[in-house]
């Protein structure tokens, strides 16, 4: 008992009640901050729904990109807290931090080394779902591919064409990004007509057109506003051609520009408007008669199709 006796005379009683108030503190204080840190998440969280909600993004995409967003902001939050008190209360117990820390940058520094494409991806991917750049739903083209988006991940961007072949893209990787369904869609159109037609009289059929199809109540939904019609594009080799645009809701451009050019070609046969196509002529040379007389006098009545005429026989 006499050893325990002088170990217990030998504790300093004052500086583990110091140290223990110490460490309470501590841990007082980390926990009043993770109060406020998630106080402001929800808050933000708010905001951001509310916020895509003013957009007109669908309510289960604004929760999910909103979710993920809070969800990776509040681990990362957890982490430094708990790894700044542990730190503090090791000093405090009188531990030298020192080391810890100088082997906790070693080992931090060759994990950078080694996994600097997946930490340059996950911070790409956070930008993309933060600035709402691109969303599930929408069609984009990345570095080149375009196709519909399925999933916007922290680290992958999943594109599936229309083909349906899945594409992956870490998001690191990803230089360019074209997104064609944000907020509202466009299609553009090319029209050629005849250069003998009235461009005018063909600019106000397409208007008339147009102004059809913003009235149907089935497309009319669907239509921003009537299609625009530019003018006068360029003049091609056989034609006049006219350029326009339909401005839609998202990703609804295409099914409105095939219907829309469906009534363009009904409306300009009823008004009697040509749309030119490539023509070709057959030339056999001066050598050889034309095809249509070479016809003629194979198949003309009273002659044997299998023995070929000769030029000096008499009529």
């Amino acid at each position: 008992m006499e050893p325990i006796e002088r170990y217990l005379q030998g504790i300093s009683w004052d500086d583990i009640i110091t140290t223990s108030i110490r460490i309470m503190l501590i841990l007082l204080v980390a926990w009043g901050l993770m109060l406020l840190i998630r106080k402001g998440l929800r808050k933000l969280e708010q905001r951001l729904l509310e916020q895509g909600r003013k957009e007109g993004e669908p309510p289960s995409e604004v929760a999910k990109r909103v979710e993920t967003l809070i969800r990776l902001v509040r681990q990362a939050a957890l982490i430094a807290i708990t790894v700044t008190v542990g730190l503090v209360i090791l000093r405090e117990l009188g531990l030298d931090i020192a080391p810890i820390m100088a082997g906790a940058g070693i080992v931090g520094l060759a994990l950078g080394f080694g996994a600097q494409n997946l930490v340059r991806d996950v911070i790409a991917g956070f930008f993309f779902i933060l600035e709402n750049q691109v969303r599930v739903g929408d069609v984009a083209v990345v570095n080149g591919t375009g196709g519909l988006v399925e999933r916007v991940n922290f680290r992958t961007l999943v594109l599936r064409d229309l083909g349906g072949v899945v594409h992956i893209f870490p998001n690191g990787t990803i230089t360019t990004l074209s997104n064609m369904t944000n907020d509202w869609s466009a299609y553009i159109f090319d029209i050629g007509v005849a250069y003998k037609e009235n461009t005018d009289q063909v600019m106000a059929v397409m208007k008339k057109v147009g102004q059809d199809m913003k009235a149907d109540p089935e497309l009319g939904p669907l239509m921003l506003e009537e299609p625009e019609i530019f003018g006068v594009d360029k003049f091609g080799d056989s034609s006049v051609v006219i350029k326009g645009r339909i401005k839609t809701k998202p990703i609804r451009q295409w099914g409105v520009g095939r219907e829309y050019l469906r009534r363009v070609k009904l409306a300009f046969d009823q008004n009697g408007i040509e749309i030119p196509f490539p023509h070709r002529t057959l030339y056999f040379g001066e050598a050889s008669k034309p095809i249509e007389l070479q016809l003629l006098e194979k198949y003309r009545p009273g002659s044997d199709p299998a023995t070929p005429p000769t030029s000096g026989s008499a009529a």
